[in-house]
């Protein structure tokens, strides 16, 4: 990996808050995805309440742009990790959680509905629900980075350097 960088690049920051938007809309985007599934199994005729195929392809979306944003950490790095000893800590491994997830859940999602493994869509689910608990917990750190340390934190996420 490159040098440690004072800020994120353009890309990265609109990769950032593209991934962060689509992540929430498909939380909520999601009602229904279990009959949607059985349909698609041919286990239930019931009419659906959504359009699974806007979930579908809006999770193939943040799984390419997962990783396009993981090819760009690899190639440009990042900002060094704010703080000192555990706090520092805390924030690396919050970011790997982050990105461990953000893999997990679309990578579940697509072997449940493509591979129609219906067995795993309990644990898309699960993982879908502690991804948008650790992105409060981020989201919550950078408005005490930003409100309580005053340390520049957050506006690295907001313009290019």
């Amino acid at each position: 990996m490159n040098e440690a960088r004072k800020g994120y690049s353009s890309a990265q920051i609109a990769l950032h808050w593209i991934v962060a938007v689509l992540v929430v809309f498909n939380y909520f985007y999601s009602d229904g995805m279990g009959r949607a599934l059985a349909v698609k199994m041919g286990l239930t005729d019931k009419p659906l309440t959504i359009n699974p195929r806007i979930h579908v392809l809006v999770g193939v979306s943040v799984l390419v742009l997962v990783a396009i944003r993981l090819a760009l950490r690899a190639s440009r790095g990042v900002p060094e990790a704010p703080g000192e000893g555990l706090a520092r800590s805390a924030a690396i491994w919050g970011h790997r959680l982050l990105y461990a997830l953000l893999v997990a859940v679309p990578v579940l999602g697509a072997l449940t509905w493509f591979g129609e493994i219906s067995a795993l869509g309990d644990a898309h689910e699960i993982a879908a629900n502690v991804l948008l608990l650790v992105v409060g917990g981020h989201a919550a750190m950078a408005l005490v980075h930003h409100y309580v340390h005053k340390d520049g934190v957050l506006a690295r996420m907001l313009r290019a350097q």
